[in-house]
């Protein structure tokens, strides 16, 4: 037995419909602890749901009904056939519906069974993950530009896997810039390969995290996965291989013409890079910042941007980059505000045209 739950309408716009949807078998699962669920879905749809004994009452207006009700039968489904999903993921999923009325759950959680990330069942946590996730599928090139947390290496670590479980590629390339090393990587102790490792462990991070480790290791061992910096990259041709360059934005403009110009026949590559943390020396411009001026209108490359809405970390992460966002704009406003009073000031001192005197 359900308990009542009564959903206050206040805000619900156009709320001339109501739709009664009887309990199904595990339906509870949809709700969500603490019913956190139905909240996405009612401030997501502009709906209100209530839990009566025996069935769930929304009211809205009815293409906002029918949006709504389409969740329950599409999560009926999912649960008949046997396909569960994790308690995270289906907060995030709901969240991707209600704000894409062209998404149904059960087409994401379809699109991720197909997808075979390996171990993980991967799904996108918001719309311009989504989107994301699309463009690489679509794209030969893409770029994914955005702050810390935001799932960019991850989840083009996992479509790298999809790619090869599904036999689209032959190899997974991953690279990164070394640039705190530099010329100092011959003091470092150990072969070439330790001596780069810590800056690419991000990249091995997600591999575990998506594959078994021995099947990650004797993948590395055979170069199925090849992870290596940047510099590596000079002079070869990469074809059925999908590769990846993380901390793009570290690159100089060298590196990153030299990356864009590798790509192979039945090759993609993914971008990815926070433009708000350049660690370039001597104030280098980023190579990442001047490939989305110059590319932006090229046929066939991607550009996804993401913000600190999309942080998938904790939290505070997401309060965190804000606050540092904030930070930011309050510099370049009181930077900008004496240039602008200076501007100001030379226009009032400029001297008037005077008329010329009237003729008698």
């Amino acid at each position: 037995m359900f308990r009542y739950r009564r959903k206050r309408l206040d805000g619900v716009k156009n709320a001339s419909m109501k739709k009664n949807i009887e309990i199904v078998p595990n339906i509870q699962k949809l709700f969500g602890t603490g019913d956190a669920n139905l909240l996405v879905m009612e401030q997501g749809l502009s709906v209100g749901i209530d839990l009566k004994t025996d069935s769930v009452l929304i009211e809205g207006a009815p293409r906002d009904v029918a949006r709504a009700e389409q969740i329950f039968t599409d999560f009926d489904y999912l649960n008949r056939i046997g396909q569960e999903i994790q308690t995270a993921d289906l907060s995030s999923m709901l969240k991707v519906v209600a704000e894409d009325d062209s998404v149904t759950l059960r087409g994401l959680a379809e699109a991720g069974k197909q997808r075979q990330f390996g171990k993980r069942q991967v799904q996108p946590k918001s719309m311009n993950q989504r989107r994301y996730i699309d463009a690489i599928e679509k794209y030969d090139m893409v770029f994914g530009i955005g702050p810390a947390g935001t799932g960019k290496t991850y989840l083009a670590v996992a479509m790298a896997i999809s790619a090869l479980n599904n036999k689209k590629c032959s190899r997974i390339i991953l690279a990164r810039p070394a640039v705190e090393a530099g010329e100092r990587l011959g003091f470092l102790p150990g072969t070439l390969q330790e001596k780069v490792d810590p800056y690419l462990r991000p990249l091995y991070d997600a591999l575990y995290d998506l594959m078994d480790q021995e099947k990650v290791d004797r993948f590395l061992e055979k170069n199925v996965i090849e992870i290596a910096p940047i510099a590596f990259m000079r002079g070869r041709t990469l074809n059925d291989s999908f590769i990846i360059l993380d901390e793009a934005q570290n690159t100089t403009s060298e590196q990153m013409k030299m990356f864009v110009t590798r790509l192979g026949f039945n090759s993609k590559a993914v971008i990815t890079g926070d433009v708000t943390q350049i660690d370039l020396p001597n104030a280098r411009r980023s190579g990442l910042v001047e490939a989305a001026d110059i590319l932006k209108n090229v046929e066939g490359v991607s550009f996804n941007y993401f913000s600190e809405e999309d942080v998938v970390r904790h939290h505070l992460v997401q309060r965190i980059i804000r606050a540092y966002d904030e930070k930011t704009r309050s510099q370049q406003m009181a930077l900008e505000l004496p240039r602008a009073v200076a501007d100001q000031q030379v226009h009032e001192n400029d001297p008037q045209p005077q008329e010329p005197p009237l003729q008698q």
